[in-house]
Order: structure tokens, then sequence, then C-alpha cells
């Protein structure tokens, strides 16, 4: 089992980037659902998620097959950061740093919101767990309240939450 969710991980971290970035289920022209990255990136909202995606390399891993859960921050969230934070993180000598903090927000698999509250945590392809709870009504990944829930795409789902998640 510890190898099976090592193999995983390992394969969804490389599903990262799509994962990450979040915005309304779009079509495309044949009327299917486009995968994470796409339909985070048509949102309009996560340009610094998607520049993270893109300075990490996990574009194409969260292009792919999946399915993947990600909890995409918004460039509000990503604002809210220290003064300095998320310039530090693109520069190239700190890329191990940058895709541990975008894999802390993928989930392998497809959770959806009914299906998270059910959950006390879940492992991220970074290999930490998240804290999952309710509070007053609203959804918390650790800190961060789930602001919109469900955004399906064709290859999993994406929650929006309004902080960004930082790993131990």
């Amino acid at each position: 089992m510890k190898t099976l969710q090592v193999v995983a991980m390992k394969w969804m971290s490389a599903s990262l980037l799509g994962l990450m970035t979040v915005g309304a289920v779009q079509a495309d022209h044949h009327g299917d659902k486009q995968d994470i990255v796409d339909t985070a990136a048509a949102a309009g909202q996560f340009e610094t998620l998607a520049a993270a995606l893109e300075a990490a390399g996990l574009v194409e891993t969260l292009k792919g097959e999946g399915p993947f859960t990600v909890f995409a921050p918004t460039d509000e969230a990503f604002a809210a950061l220290p003064e300095g934070t998320v310039e530090s993180l693109l520069e190239p000598e700190n890329l191990d740093q940058l895709q541990a903090v975008l894999t802390y927000h993928v989930v392998p698999g497809k959770v959806m919101a009914e299906q998270a509250m059910d959950l006390d945590s879940a492992t991220t392809v970074q290999g930490q767990d998240i804290t999952i709870s309710t509070s007053y009504g609203n959804v918390m990944v650790n800190d961060a309240t789930v602001i919109q829930a469900d955004i399906e795409a064709s290859n999993g789902v994406i929650h929006v939450i309004d902080s960004v998640l930082l790993p131990e």
C-alpha cells in the first residue's frame, strides 16, 4: 500500500500544475470539459498560480490524465503573503521549495466537496497531510476557506481557496 501511495504521489506531483489553476468550468468546441490548467486559466483569477505552475514545470503534469483535486488559491490569496514571498519562490534557485508549495495544494484522485466534508485530512502530492474541517458552515483546508467548490474539469476537480497553503 505504501509503495502505491509513493507512486501515486510522484504521479500526482507531475499533474499538479493543471489542478492548481481554478476557474469556472469551460467547455471546448467539442462540448467536453477542459483540463484543470485550461479551466483555471480561463477563470482569470489565477494568474499568479498559473505563473508559479509554469515556473515549477508542473503545467504538463496537471494537464495529464489525473484525476486530481486542486485547492487553488486566488491571485488575492498570493497577494496576501508577506511581501517578497512570491518573487522569492519564483527564483530558479528556489524551484524545489516552489514545487513543494504547489504540490501541497494537490490531492490525488477526485474529491468532491461532499466527500471532503466527511474527511479529517488528506495526503497531498507533496507528501504531507492537509487538515479538512468545517467551521460556521464553511469547508476549511488547514486555515484556508473554500470559497468556491466542485469546479469540474476533464481530469479532476478544483476547489478555490482564499489563502495559500504552506507545508511545514
